[in-house]
């Protein structure tokens, strides 16, 4: 279960991505004009239809063939937001930034070509429309944190901590999470996150707190990327 089940999240989630390539291009060679799609619309709808699209394979798939069904609590869904989480959530960030600090250091210290202040790829390159900061706003601060949190902390180490020690799980979950994001300050980055929202998990009992953790983490990158682009020259990005 250890290997299998996060290298069926990896296929899920490239499963979904390939799907919808095909898709677009036999719209593509129908005729449907791409092209002339804003950038900001095509980018979010289609970032939305592969977190949809990778939730219900990774979700339904097992569920369809062998009829393992996966609960709301292998998921961390039983109940709606908590104060508990409401709390969690600050304490979790700072708490985050901490180690994500730490093992930036370690990780420069030991690999010093490693260049921590590459720009993260979010899909939404040059946004001037209001509607553009809007979609981009809805695909990173609420849909990407959702979905990300439903399939790692949620499907993936619910399903894990029934197979291997709490420990294990978090460091499974966590390594596979910042490897998925392919630069090495990102991955590094969300290892540390996914460490901290595995932990809120183990201690709320559900996903929320790491919802709303993921939420604000999210919030201040888009705050920094798009709309006071200037820190980043006052924190050295």
């Amino acid at each position: 279960m250890a290997l299998l089940l996060p290298i069926w999240v990896v296929v899920g989630f490239g499963l979904a991505q390939i799907i919808l390539a095909i898709v677009l291009y036999g719209l593509k060679a129908l005729g449907v004009p791409f092209a002339a799609v804003n950038e900001s619309v095509f980018n979010t709808v289609v970032g939305a239809s592969v977190y949809l699209l990778s939730m219900l394979l990774v979700v339904g798939v097992p569920w369809w063939a062998k009829k393992r069904s996966t609960t709301r609590s292998d998921i961390g869904l039983t109940r709606l937001p908590s104060w508990l989480d409401i709390g969690m959530a600050p304490a979790g960030f700072v708490v985050y930034l901490i180690l994500s600090v730490i093992l930036v250091s370690i990780a420069t210290a030991i690999v010093p070509s490693i260049d921590m202040n590459q720009v993260q790829d979010t899909g939404f390159k040059s946004i001037y429309y209001g509607y553009e900061y809007i979609l981009a706003f809805t695909m990173l601060i609420i849909v990407a944190p959702v979905a990300e949190e439903v399939l790692f902390r949620g499907y993936l180490y619910g399903k894990l901590r029934k197979s291997v020690p709490v420990w294990a799980a978090i460091g499974i979950v966590s390594v596979l999470f910042g490897s998925i994001h392919g630069q090495w300050n990102v991955a590094i980055d969300v290892f540390a996150l996914s460490i901290v929202l595995c932990v809120l998990r183990e201690i709320t009992g559900s996903i929320w707190a790491g919802i709303l953790l993921h939420m604000v983490k999210n919030g201040l990158a888009f705050y920094i990327l798009f709309i006071n682009p200037a820190v980043l020259g006052t924190i050295g990005g």
